[in-house]
This record gives C-alpha cells, structure tokens and sequence, in this order.
C-alpha cells in the first residue's frame, strides 16, 4: 500500500470514530497539504484517471483524494482535514443538490467558500453533456456493454427519456458499473473537453 493509501485509510478509521494518531503521523511524515473530497468513489475514478492524462502525479504532490461516502459526511471530513484538525487546505466535487452540504462542511472548517465545485446534477452527467450521447455509446460498445445497454433501453421504464437520462441511469444499474465508467468517460474526452467543474477543481491543485 502506498503511504498516501495509508493515509486515506487512517482518515476513513478516523471518521468512522477511530483515533485520529495515525492519521495526523502520516499527514506530517508525507507530507499532505491538499484534501480534494469526494462524494464517492465514481468521482474518485474520475479525478485519477484525469490526473494520469495530464501526467500528474497528485499523491507526490501531497495531494490526497479522498471519498467520503457520500455529502452528509462533509461536515465530518471537513473538521477533521480542515483548520480543526490537520489543517489542510480543503476542496472538491460536490452534485447542485449537495452545495448546502459542502458549503456549510466548509465554512465550519473555516475552508473558503470558493474552494469547491459544483455539477448541475452529478460528474457523470457532466462527462455525458460534454462527450455527447454517439460518443459515450461508443465508450459502451468498446468496453462489452451495448449488448445490456440495448436491454435496458427497452425497460417501459426508460422510454420517452432523454437519450441522456438513459445513459445517466444505466451507469448505476450494476454494482461497480458507474466507478468504471468514471474513468472510461474522462479517459474519452478530448483536451478542450474536460467538464468545468472538473477542470475548475484541477486548476485550484
């Protein structure tokens, strides 16, 4: 395990109500100075696999990446990485419907209020808009899944959505499906086609 994995898996403990020793041992040996906070591993996919193709390595940059299990837990996560605790500079992705979450994580961690990133609905409708619905249903076709694409778009269910919609819940039909998809889709996009939201959140790193 890399020392920044074993950082993450000390904040995780220490979330969850373990000692936070550890956690504050690792982030001085490392060191740490960044927290980006995820809502859950998808975006986690996705955040590396855009670090990989612009050739940045974000751990050795004291970056840590971290999935917090979803937005509720960004009060917690934000204490404990923010100015209360370890003191690293906060930020991350969040959905417009979790702003409130994050916003109010942040400003109790004293973590500026600019210092995150929003999606209109998730980072995975993002990557649709932008790759565009012929494109994404290549990115399907080359991993083996059009076959169980086609079958969910007969379900009753889907019809008269938006091509768009479709794909959006066809990502989390199965266990695991919408974290691999979060890398296929950032590794599709073209130079100029990276998200805002996604770009916005590189930038500030």
């Amino acid at each position: 395990m890399t020392d920044m994995g074993a950082f993450r898996d000390a904040v995780t403990a220490w979330a969850a109500g373990g000692p936070g020793g550890p956690a504050y041992e690792l982030a001085a040996r490392l060191p740490v100075r960044v927290a980006v906070l995820l809502e859950g591993l998808s975006d986690v996919a996705a955040v590396n696999a855009l670090a990989e193709s612009r050739g940045r390595n974000l751990a050795a940059e004291g970056v840590c990446v971290l999935s917090i299990g979803g937005a509720m837990s960004i009060g917690r996560y934000a204490r404990l990485l923010g100015s209360p605790g370890l003191d690293l500079r906060l930020t991350g992705l969040c959905d417009e419907r979790e702003r409130p979450f994050y916003a109010r994580g942040f400003e109790r961690a004293g973590a500026a209020q600019d210092g995150f990133f929003v999606c209109a609905a998730d980072l995975e409708d993002e990557l649709i808009r932008m790759l565009g619905v012929t494109r994404v249903e290549e990115a399907v076709r080359a991993e083996g899944d059009l076959r169980a694409l086609r079958t969910f778009l007969r379900q009753p269910a889907q019809q008269g959505r938006a091509p768009q919609q479709q794909f959006r819940r066809f990502l989390g039909t199965k266990k695991g499906r919408k974290i691999h998809y979060g890398r296929v889709l950032v590794e599709a996009l073209g130079p100029d086609q990276v998200p805002a939201p996604l770009d916005g959140l590189f930038s500030s790193l």
